[in-house]
């Protein structure tokens, strides 16, 4: 194994207010325990009890996002990890970023519906996640891009940002950010 150098990542992790940094093969037991720990954090901060809510949830929306997508598609654990950042600006907002690897055409699936969303002012965000919670569900139905991606994009202060990086093989790295 090569040098690493930690100095550096922990000073570029002070320079851009990065909170909490996870890379790898992620379950349900650690997105819990990584939540605990950003609650912690969020509370030692003194966020606002509603930012505070809407950053862990937007946290656990994404990373069991991740981690259900993997499951979904049979990735291996390599295949399957997940990067999530949660850093601060200097506004004060919360960013919440998550990435992962992807079938080359359901980051675009996704990409394109970031972009619809984008699109839609809160009103209208308002209403697509009041007719989605209303939409029948069948048992065998695949999750995502549905309810919790709407609940994301409500919570967010800003619009979401996704960006999906060809990384071969027909396959991508998908990054999504929500600002809280």
């Amino acid at each position: 194994m090569s040098s690493i150098d930690l100095l550096s990542i922990r000073e570029q992790f002070n320079k851009n207010h990065i909170l909490l940094c996870f890379n790898g093969p992620i379950s349900r037991s650690l997105i819990e325990e990584i939540g605990k720990a950003l609650k912690n954090y969020l509370q030692e901060d003194n966020a606002l009890p509603s930012a505070a809510m809407d950053v862990f949830g937007v946290y656990i929306e994404l990373t069991q996002n991740i981690r259900h997508y993997a499951a979904r598609m049979k990735y291996s654990e390599t295949e399957g990890s997940a990067t999530v950042v949660v850093a601060r600006n200097a506004e004060g907002s919360y960013l919440v970023l998550a990435g992962n690897q992807v079938e080359l055409a359901d980051g675009q699936a996704m990409c394109h519906r970031i972009n619809q969303l984008t699109e839609m002012d809160k009103a209208e965000l308002k209403k697509a996640y009041k007719t989605q919670l209303r939409q029948p569900r069948s048992d065998d139905a695949a999750s995502g891009a549905g309810l919790g991606l709407l609940d994301v994009a409500r919570k967010s202060s800003h619009p979401m940002v996704a960006k999906l990086v060809d990384t071969g093989s027909n396959r991508g790295f998908l990054s999504l950010l929500a600002v809280i």
